[in-house]
């Protein structure tokens, strides 16, 4: 699958990992479309990006929302090539905190209806109108690449809904790899380290320095570019599936 003329579809494109690939698929003749919160940057990114990006509000924990924007995407560009699921939430909170107070449940629900449930809701919605479009070369109709986090594999204090539910988006992975098969729709994931997107916006210098002294190789956050730079290499090589990509410089939280 080339970029040049591909259409892909972004949850949280508004701003982060998935503003990084609607910026590469703008910049390498692709279209995108954006769903994100109304109250997010998306409508000003698309703005600035033209008429090849269109964005819908949506909340991906809506299933109403959701099926309505994967049917107007279709019916605005005709098909989607590409789906990046970046959408999410990261509360923090200890199981039992020092004052003895209990991770709330319904925060905990919360994280998993948006980073998990609502990540498959699209997943299910694009993989229906993927399997529709005609093949393309190896007989392709189509790559989903879900945005996981280190955090499943190294769940860190404060982070049970996180880690529950990029973990669980690990552990589709290949699951989803062999039930999309039949209709030529690949599936990758990639677990992001410590990148420099607006979740760190609060983070002082003194921290920030500290997060980068973690890295092995190279000494700096990841980006956002970084990141779409590994979404395109996935759609480029299609052998890639079923399989997930550390994005960390080698670090170990």
């Amino acid at each position: 699958m080339q970029v040049q003329g591909s259409v892909g579809l972004v949850t949280g494109g508004g701003g982060g990992l998935g503003a990084g690939v609607v910026r590469m698929l703008l910049e390498n003749g692709g279209k995108a479309v954006v769903l994100d919160l109304d109250r997010s940057p998306a409508a000003d990114l698309a703005a600035e990006l033209g008429d090849d990006v269109l964005f819908i509000p949506t909340d991906v924990s809506d299933a109403d929302q959701v099926a309505a924007a994967v049917a107007q995407a279709v019916e605005t560009f005709g098909r989607i090539d590409l789906c990046v699921n970046a959408a999410g939430i990261s509360p923090a909170h200890r199981v039992v905190d020092r004052k003895g107070t209990m991770f709330p449940l319904d925060t905990f629900r919360t994280t998993l209806d948006i980073n998990l449930t609502g990540a498959f809701d699209v997943i299910r919605h694009v993989a229906k109108a993927m399997s529709e479009q005609d093949a393309g070369a190896d007989g392709e109709r189509g790559l989903i690449v879900n945005v996981a986090s280190a955090a499943g594999l190294e769940g860190q204090t404060g982070q049970a809904a996180y880690t529950a539910s990029k973990g669980a988006i690990l552990a589709l992975t290949l699951q989803l790899a062999r039930d999309l098969s039949v209709w030529g729709i690949r599936v990758m994931s990639v677990a992001p380290g410590i990148m420099d997107t607006p979740m760190l916006a609060g983070v002082d210098e003194a921290r920030r320095a500290a997060l980068v002294d973690l890295h092995v190789f190279p000494k700096r956050l990841g980006t956002p570019a970084d990141f779409a730079a590994v979404v395109k290499t996935f759609m480029e090589v299609t052998l890639l599936n079923g399989e997930y990509v550390r994005l960390d410089a080698a670090t170990r939280l």
